[in-house]
Parts: C-alpha cells; sequence; structure tokens
C-alpha cells in the first residue's frame, strides 16, 4: 500500500541543500525538531526560497489566487473570555449585539451583488442563541442565495452548541456530529478554521479562558471532514508562547491530516479534509494579553530565554500536558510577557508551516493583519492564496488592524508579485483567470480611487452596510 505522505529523515540537518530541496519535492517529510531547527538554522531568505520552491511544485510558476467573500460576524456576545481578543462583549454593554435574520440576509444581498461567492460566518458564543435560530437562517440564506457558500461556525461554536443544545449521542464526537447534520441539512457548506489560537495546553489556558481545548477543536474539524466538508487550520502566534508551540500546533493539523486522508482511501468514502492553513501575529491593541509587557523591555531580561520557549521546552511536544509552568526553569515569567512577531518572524512562521505542512495544499498570506505589501511579499515565502478582498471585518478590526483593499488592488499585488490573478471558490478551483486586458487591476486609469480604506465595522447604531470597495469589481473579507 502507498505510504499517504513522505518518510521522515531524522537524521538529516536543514542546512543540507539535498534534504530541503527532497523536502520541496514533496520526498521528505520534516520532523517537529527539523521543523523548530529552521527557525535559527537558515537566514530568513533562505528559509523562503525552499518554501517558495515547495509552493511551486504544488501550485506552479504562474497563478496566485484570492476569493471573493465578506466576514459576517452575527453577534459578539460571548462567553469566552480570551485574554486577547478586544471583540466579545458579556451582552449588556451598550455595544453588544446579535444581528436580526434580515440584516444578515442583506449583508449576503450585497455580496451576492457584486459577484461574491462565499459568506464566512463566525460569531461569539451566545449562549442565548437556540439551535432553531441558527437553521432558520441557514434555510433563509439558501433559500434567497443558493450559489452562495455558506463557510460558517468554527469549532469553538460547535463545542458550545454542544453544551448549549444538549444533543443526543454518547461521546463528544457524536453530539457534534448529530448538530453538524442538522446545520448542514440546513445549509452550512463548510467550516472555517477560527479559534485554533495555539493548541499548546499551558498556553491555551492562559490566553483562551472558557474555549475549547485542543483535542475538541480537531474532533469538530474531523466531523466535519468525515461529512465530506472541506475547512481550514489557523494559528494566531506572537504573544507568550515558544517557537516549539508553533510546530506542535503545525503537528497536530499534520497528524489529524493524515488520519483523514488515510480514512479517505476505501471505496465510496467521500471524506472532506483541511485545504487551507493560514497563520499571523496577535494584534494586541484594546486587549488584556495587549497590556502585558513586552520581554527584553527589562535590560535584566536580555540574554535570558523567553518564558513561553522555556515552558514549551518542558512541554515535550505535548508529552508533558500538564507542567507546572511554576516549576519550570526560566519559565517564571510565563504569561507576563509577550514577545511580539513582526514582519519578518512572520515571514519566517509562514515559510516553516509551508515545508512542514506537507499534507495541507494552500498557505494562505495574512496581508489583513501584516499589511497589503507584507501580504504580497509573503508569496514568495510560501504562500499561493492572498484570501479575500476586506468587505467587513470586526474581530481583527477591533484590535487595532483596519486594512481593506478592493479587488483591483489585490490583483495588482499578485501580478506585481510575478504572478497572474485568479479568483477562486472555497475549495481552490480557479472561477475567473486574469489574464487578459479586462482584468480588474488593467482596467483601473485612477488609481488614486482605490486606495486602502477603513473598512466596514458593524456597531449598534449602524444605519447601514457601508461598502468600501469599487463598484466595479467589490469583494468581501479575509477566508479563514
Amino acid at each position: 500500500m502507498r505510504p499517504i505522505h513522505p518518510p521522515e529523515v531524522p537524521h538529516a540537518s536543514v542546512t543540507d541543500p539535498g534534504f530541503l530541496a527532497a523536502a520541496a519535492r514533496g520526498e521528505a517529510r520534516l520532523t517537529v525538531e527539523q521543523g523548530l531547527a529552521l527557525f535559527e538554522a537558515l537566514p530568513l531568505p533562505e528559509v523562503g526560497r525552499w518554501a517558495d520552491a515547495r509552493c511551486r511544485v504544488l501550485h506552479g510558476d504562474h497563478v496566485r489566487t484570492y476569493v471573493i467573500d465578506r466576514n459576517i460576524n452575527y453577534t459578539n456576545v460571548c462567553n469566552a473570555k480570551c485574554t486577547f481578543c478586544a471583540f466579545r462583549r458579556d451582552g449588556t454593554e451598550s455595544d453588544a449585539y446579535t444581528l436580526e435574520h434580515t440584516k444578515i440576509l442583506d449583508k449576503v444581498g450585497e455580496l451576492a451583488a457584486i459577484g461574491g461567492t462565499q459568506i464566512l460566518m463566525q460569531g461569539g458564543m451566545n449562549p442565548d442563541l437556540p439551535l432553531d435560530w441558527y437553521l432558520t437562517l441557514l434555510r433563509a440564506i439558501k433559500e434567497r442565495y443558493p450559489r452562495v457558500h455558506v463557510h460558517a461556525f468554527s469549532p469553538p461554536e460547535f463545542v458550545e452548541f454542544v453544551h448549549f443544545f444538549d444533543p443526543p449521542g454518547a461521546t463528544f464526537e457524536e453530539k457534534v456530529r448529530w448538530v453538524m447534520v442538522r446545520l448542514r441539512e440546513a445549509g452550512m457548506d463548510s467550516l472555517p478554521g477560527g479559534g485554533g489560537e495555539i493548541f499548546a495546553a499551558p498556553v491555551r489556558r492562559k490566553i483562551g479562558l472558557g474555549k475549547c481545548d485542543a483535542e475538541s477543536w480537531l474532533t469538530v474539524m474531523y466531523v466535519a471532514h468525515t461529512l465530506g466538508m472541506f475547512t481550514s487550520a489557523t494559528m494566531m502566534f506572537g504573544h507568550i508562547e515558544g517557537r516549539a508551540d508553533r510546530i506542535h500546533h503545525m503537528h497536530l493539523v499534520r497528524e489529524w491530516q493524515d488520519r483523514v486522508l488515510a480514512g479517505s482511501g476505501g471505496s465510496g468514502d467521500r471524506r472532506g479534509h483541511y485545504k487551507a492553513f493560514i497563520s499571523w501575529p496577535f494584534q494586541r491593541e484594546n486587549t488584556p494579553l495587549g497590556r502585558v509587557k513586552d520581554w527584553g523591555a527589562d535590560d535584566a531580561e536580555l540574554g535570558r530565554e523567553f518564558p513561553g520557549d522555556a515552558l514549551a521546552r518542558a512541554f515535550d511536544w505535548g508529552r508533558n500536558p500538564e507542567i507546572d509552568y511554576r516549576a519550570v526553569p526560566g519559565a517564571a515569567e510565563f504569561g507576563r510577557r509577550v514577545r511580539m512577531a513582526g514582519a519578518s518572524e512572520y515571514l519566517r512562521t509562514q515559510a516553516i508551516s509551508r515545508l512542514f505542512l506537507d499534507n495541507i495544499y494552500s498557505i494562505g498570506a495574512s496581508w489583513v493583519t501584516m499589511g497589503p505589501h507584507i501580504g504580497q511579499v509573503a508569496l514568495a515565502y510560501g504562500a499561493n492564496d492572498m484570501g479575500s478582498v476586506m468587505m467587513e471585518e470586526n474581530v481583527v478590526s477591533s484590535a487595532g488592524t483596519t486594512y481593506c483593499l478592493d479587488e483591483p488592488v489585490i490583483c495588482r499585488l499578485i501580478r506585481d508579485a510575478g504572478f497572474t490573478p485568479a479568483q477562486r471558490n472555497n475549495t481552490y478551483d480557479v472561477l475567473r483567470l486574469h489574464d487578459g486586458p479586462g482584468s480588474p487591476d488593467l482596467r483601473v486609469t485612477d488609481w488614486s480611487l482605490h486606495r486602502a480604506r477603513k473598512m466596514h465595522q458593524e456597531a449598534p447604531k449602524a444605519a447601514k452596510v457601508r461598502v468600501t470597495v469599487s463598484a466595479a469589481a467589490p469583494a468581501a473579507a479575509a477566508a479563514r
């Protein structure tokens, strides 16, 4: 039987061009130790070169993609208390909201009117919304806009659905399946990868208060895959985690992808899987975690090991999940210091993800958090997809990020990076290849009309949606 993944070569050094060439061709798999070594062993441009080589093996030399969708955050009421989040509300605040079905339908209609193909619908985990609220909404969307792909409800939301709705089932997996089947029958097409953050238990317990653990997150996605859905996985880094925690996170995604792909070999088994992986750095503004001091701000910390790295070593790739950070040498300040990730750290982490995740098809550039031009550079560091043009976004924007581009600009960024832009759908099939004079960017005669603007954000008293994209070819939010 043909193996489902390339073999590991544990003795190989990541400074060996022959080994990295084999990894780029998909003939060798990086171990967790080799993945971690790439953070220090090679200059950033060299890591990017090998990630780009891997990307070109999978996606060719010419086409890079984007999607036209809209991010609809249907409620900001949430029972979790994540310290990295500036979006959530308890429900009693003046700016807490849950959108009416009619308003959500209006948003979908605005997307459909400009040629959008997908909505990304996520929200806070609101205990006051019954299952019928979701079922009625999904049926209404599909009845009115049957061609719009509904990419909705991240794994943490499903974990809370199990708690809120008390579905039948002997196991957590059975309960999730019961809820998911009903939502799918009502019109949900696939799941986004929100709420992944960092899987390492010590980190997750510190930053994701009330949010599901890694096992639950991965189980929800596994259920979606066995039901034939295609999903994405995400990672938010650059806070209190160690670099080994990032590799541990990728490793779990890769392991569970192996598992579902291995189960797809049987006759008639039509399973889904992770189509994409997207990572981005933590945005600190307006968040409790953002008020934590930067590592190295005190001279006494210079030259010492970052507490997150010390704890990640003791965590030992998940083999010691209940580690007490207070007993780990060097980890006394764990959770009390953040190590923010700038452009170079972002590009290195993304490039490593492209080399490490040999069984994931697409890597998305995170221009939403990093800015348009770093997103463009990311196309040379393993990314094949620029995500979505921004019509609306509320979660990341609440933490201070407000980058907003229209379709001509995102096409120009791709073309200026040396590629042909193409609009895709949820499964990364190309819908429109922009290789002629009618392309959105090539039609522009006055680029001053296409400058980045502040995107629409939901507000309790907002009278209407402010569409910030061009009338000719606007689009929507970053697909996760």
